[in-house]
């Protein structure tokens, strides 16, 4: 500590008039805010490891002369154990969407432009930023290649996989990820900066000229390397913690892509998702291997409480994508498929307040009233069922013989069928989908609806009902009832983690999301 006073008395003439000690994450390294008496403040740093220090100082005064957004270096020791840097806030990117992030992945529009601008400013810190850079002082290597994919492997079966007692063959299982770490390193798309740590925790936004907070700044890149640039993505958009929701997590790909246009040549849409997929697999194992340590072995509470939404985005994963390594495969399925994680989903998911404590998804928590509702759990779990359709055509039908549900009128919304470039495009394409959300009328509209289904799904749980149906009409079924309807049925199996069957009536479109 004094050693570190002694740097900033040596960079500014005098001693700081206040210093305050800033929260920790996941390293070991100290942080502290240094004031001086008129009221400038920087952050000083003390360090564990002088080669991580090093690589830190030497890239962000790489970064610095490529004038990218990262906090500039004032000062460091001799011995490179402490150094202080520019004061970027207090705000991060993780704080500013936190309000998305605890209604379950329900960003505002404000929230989802941070997303947007920080994920269109990556590329230009992985390509800009690997010009000239001599990746020999990175730390604790230069570069992602097979070793480090291995490591990184190992560390999930040992850390992570065994502690869960697991039964596999630990000889079929290396040999998959041999393939996988090939498959990892093989391609030419390495020689860019890979960040590596690179998620919403480490983005600060610093106050722009009008004092709004919206301006990304990227920091703790001291772990980067030279590598693929899919890795970064993978680490951002797969974050655990984040809840990002299917479609907003398809738009910040789709930002990325077209903005990696800008810096080089980039491989087709369908080459692009497919790589992307491996490394998201890739950072699944890595990061349970990395919660496994700190939450099982470090009782590091944090991150004992980011493994089951880690296990979630594997088991969706696992779902939606079939990957050449049958027996890692068959590993991944029958972990996920764990009784503990299956419960421990089951109650992480409902962050509304309907919990579980057993395996019965369906048993009311105590804070929902008496737990009155036992006896109506053998009639089945409830099926949503939600309609868009066209009023010209009529109301759909109800064929469980329950009169109906309810029917919403999006009519008084903003019709973008109005305008030729949408007229024949649904509200399930993103063109539609920008233009019904920029506008915004769809969202204060859907606001009300999510309110009111939340209630009634939840009371049908409850009661044992196993049948509730949803319907949404607009002029000619095609946009605002479409965007409606599909909006709604995936906040509901996100959120309660029902089946929820779709069917877009004039469209002939039909699609059952399972229970999760």
């Amino acid at each position: 500590m004094q050693k570190l006073v002694a740097l900033y008395k040596q960079w500014s003439g005098a001693e700081p008039y206040n210093m305050t000690k800033l929260p920790g994450a996941g390293s070991n390294r100290e942080y502290y805010r240094m004031t001086s008496a008129t009221g400038e403040s920087v952050v000083g740093c003390i360090g564990t490891s002088r080669d991580e220090n090093h690589a830190f100082v030497y890239l962000a005064r790489h970064f610095t002369k490529r004038q990218l957004p990262v906090p500039k270096v004032l000062a460091v020791s001799d011995d490179e154990l402490r150094y202080l840097q520019t004061d970027l806030g207090s705000v991060s990117l993780f704080d500013a969407i936190r309000g998305g992030r605890e209604a379950g992945g329900r960003y505002t529009l404000k929230e989802q432009e941070l997303l947007r601008r920080t994920i269109r400013e990556l590329p230009n810190i992985q390509l800009r930023g690997a010009r000239g850079l001599d990746f020999s002082n990175c730390y604790p290597q230069p570069a992602f290649d097979i070793d480090s994919v291995l490591f990184d492997l190992n560390y999930f079966k040992y850390c992570f996989l065994k502690a869960t007692e697991l039964d596999f063959h630990e000889l079929k299982l290396e040999a998959d990820f041999r393939l996988l770490a090939k498959d990892l390193t093989a391609a030419d798309d390495t020689q860019c900066f890979l960040y590596r740590d690179c998620q919403a925790r480490n983005v600060m936004l610093a106050s722009s000229s009008q004092g709004s907070p919206e301006v990304p700044f990227f920091i703790d890149f001291q772990g980067g390397r030279r590598g693929p640039y899919y890795y970064d993505l993978a680490s951002f958009l797969w974050q655990a913690s984040a809840k990002y929701p299917h479609k907003l997590r398809r738009e910040l790909v789709y930002e990325y892509y077209n903005a990696l246009k800008h810096y080089t040549e980039v491989p087709s849409p369908h080459r692009f998702v497919e790589r992307l997929s491996l490394f998201v697999l890739f950072r699944q194992l890595q990061v349970l291997g990395a919660y496994g340590f700190r939450g099982y072995f470090e009782r590091k509470q944090h991150f004992i409480q980011s493994i089951p939404p880690a296990m979630q985005n594997l088991r969706e994963m696992l779902a939606e994508r079939n990957f050449p390594y049958p027996y890692l495969v068959d590993v991944l399925n029958r972990l996920v498929a764990l009784p503990k994680f299956c419960q421990i989903e089951a109650t992480a998911s409902r962050a509304d307040g309907y919990k579980t404590t057993d395996n019965n998804p369906y048993k009311p928590h105590p804070q929902d009233g008496p737990a009155t509702f036992s006896k109506y759990d053998a009639q089945g779990p409830l099926v949503v069922k939600v309609f868009s359709f066209s009023y010209r055509k009529g109301i759909p039908d109800d064929e469980s013989g329950n009169g109906g549900g309810y029917v919403f009128d999006c009519r008084s919304t903003h019709n973008p069928g109005r305008y030729e470039p949408y007229k024949q495009l649904t509200g399930l394409d993103e063109p539609v989908i920008r233009f019904l959300e920029d506008d915004g009328e769809i969202l204060t509209f859907l606001d009300s609806v999510y309110r009111l289904a939340d209630a009634h799904v939840r009371r049908y749980m409850q009661r044992g009902f196993t049948s509730l149906m949803f319907c949404f009409g607009c002029t000619g079924g095609q946009h605002r009832s479409v965007y409606s309807a599909q909006h709604l049925a995936e906040h509901i199996h996100q959120k309660f983690g029902i089946e929820v069957r779709i069917c877009h009536r004039e469209q002939g479109i039909t699609q059952t999301l399972q229970v999760l």
